[in-house]
Order: structure tokens, then sequence, then C-alpha cells
């Protein structure tokens, strides 16, 4: 074949688990390529000279050889999840690189994957999403990368601190004790994309900075990148405060939950009011991820659906 483009697969249960039972998941790649996909030996190949085309064999066959070596098990979910992410052209080869970073960051659904399109082409991105839908894991994966490759100088990442019925002033210890329940899911997210090392040598040197919203008051941040998390606990002056900070050559994304608002009932959320209020500024994103898009748990996915649809129907 003239336009051969061949890949070596050197482990043999990886390329077993890439062809599937009967060649079924070889059959949903080619599906998806439009081009026959030939295994001989440990190689797979496809005869073509389109650009795009090898492009999206190679992405397809190397994210999915990822996912198996982090302890994917089943591989037939994971290259029909793989080629999901892959129905829209400009997006299908959509991923997130942080330089030292454990692996490379891929979107498990279509939603994602345009998440991930709006991240690395606006500067500000409202995301609201269900537990477990990435929301938040895949901004910070971004904000990573920015910082990284030294494309931005600060990564500042915060959240409105809601108290349940315990005052802050009665819990033990100093301010950074008494936050670190609500920023650590944050900087589990960072952990787990990159080594705790690089994170406390970041943090230390100033370079990422976690801090609680009422610290956002009176500053401008420049050359940043700022997280705001469950941002559907914030005010509606408060947003305000937030969206004002934003300074020269930065960028800003804002992640919440709106089916899970903290706040008195009288008081409306500044995540709700903000989506509705810029939703017609072409140069912000946004972006609703669904019970779809859950990947923290079969279980969680079926959760969020549920009520879904007690939303849908009240």
């Amino acid at each position: 074949m003239e336009n051969e483009f061949t890949i070596v697969i050197p482990d043999s249960d990886i390329l077993s688990c890439i062809c599937g039972t009967n060649d079924s998941n070889l059959k949903l790649i080619e599906q998806s390529l439009g081009v026959p996909v030939f295994c001989r030996g440990n190689e797979l190949s496809i005869d073509t000279d389109e650009y795009e085309i090898r492009q999206k064999f190679q992405f397809v066959l190397d994210r999915i050889i990822d996912e198996l070596n982090d302890g994917g098990k089943n591989s037939d979910d994971i290259v029909v999840s793989v080629l999901n992410t892959q129905k829209k052209p400009d997006m299908g080869n959509v991923s997130v690189f942080v330089p030292g970073a454990f692996r490379k960051v891929y979107p498990r659904t279509q939603g994602q994957a345009e998440y991930i399109h709006l991240l690395q082409t606006k500067d500000m991105v409202f995301c609201s999403g269900a537990a477990g839908s990435g929301k938040t894991f895949l901004a910070v994966a971004e904000a990573l990368r920015l910082i990284l490759n030294h494309q931005k100088g600060r990564l500042i990442i915060t959240r409105p601190v809601v108290e349940a019925g315990e005052s802050l002033g009665f819990l033990p210890g100093d301010l950074t004790q008494k936050i670190d329940p609500y920023l650590r899911p944050l900087k589990d997210a960072m952990e787990t994309i990159v080594p705790a090392e690089t994170v406390r040598k970041l943090t230390e040197a100033g370079i990422i900075e976690i801090a609680p919203l009422a610290y956002m008051r009176g500053r401008t941040l420049n050359n940043a990148v700022i997280i705001l998390d469950e941002a559907q606990n914030t005010t509606k002056s408060q947003m305000k405060m937030f969206l004002t900070r934003m300074g020269e050559n930065s960028k800003v994304f804002i992640t919440g939950d709106v089916t899970q608002v903290d706040l008195p009932k009288k008081v409306p959320s500044g995540l709700i009011d903000a989506m509705n209020l810029l939703c017609n500024i072409e140069d912000i994103g946004f972006m609703r991820l669904t019970s779809e898009d859950v990947v923290r748990n079969p279980l969680v996915r079926k959760i969020v659906k549920a009520y879904e649809n007690e939303i849908e129907e009240c």
C-alpha cells in the first residue's frame, strides 16, 4: 500500500484490547475514521495520505493506550468513550497536556470535549455541571497547563466560604486551617494531575494561590488564570466583584452546580444571575454539563439523572 500509515503496538495485551473480541473495537474505529484498519502482527495500519485521518488515527490509539495504562479495564467502554469525543471535527483531538503531569488529560464525553475547547479558546468560561462531570478538574488541568508552559504567571483558585451551621470563628486553628476543608477539593484536583511536590513548590513560590473569595476584593489580577469554584454559592454582588478582578492577559474560569445552591432561600445565586445576564457576550464561553458527562462513578450518573428528571417534571 503506497499511502500506508502504521503504528506499532509493542504490548500484545493492549493490542488485543484495542482490537476487541472478534475485532469489534477495530470495526468501531474503522467506522469513525472512514477507512479500513489493518492488523498485522503488532502493527495497526491505515491506507490513506489524508493528514487529518492519520492524525485522528494516531490520537485515538494514543488515547486508548493511555486509558488502558491508567488502569482502565473495560476496553470496549474505553473505545466507545474515545470515539464519542471525535464526533465534531474541530474538537476531535482536544486534550490537555500538562508538563510534568502523570498523563495527558482527555475528555471522557463529547460535552467535556466542548468544555475543553472553550477553556482553550475563550478568556472567560462559565461551566455549570453536576457532581462528577469534570467541570472543576478540567478547569484546573487547563490552568496548570498554562502555568507550567509559562503562558500565564500565576494560578489563583478561590471559592466562597459558605458556612453550614458552624462559624469559622469557632473552628480550631489559624485562618489557613479554618478554610482548608473548603479548599481541599481544589488541592486534590491539582495533585491528581501533577505530583504533590510540584503543587507545594508552586504554592511556596507564590505561583499558585488558593484563597477564600473575600480575599479577591480590591485586587486587579494580571497575567493570571483565575478559577472560581462552587460559584453557585456566590451572591450577585460577590460575582460582580469577582468578575471585575480580571486584568490584562488573564483567563477566568467559573464553575459550579446550579442544582446545589447553599445560600439562604431568598438570596439569588450569583452564578445563575451571571449566566443569564452575560449569555449574549460572544467573548464569553458557556457550558452546561449534564448527567451524561458524569464520569466519577456509574451510580453517581444515575443519581444525577434522577434529580434532573425530577426537575424536568416540576
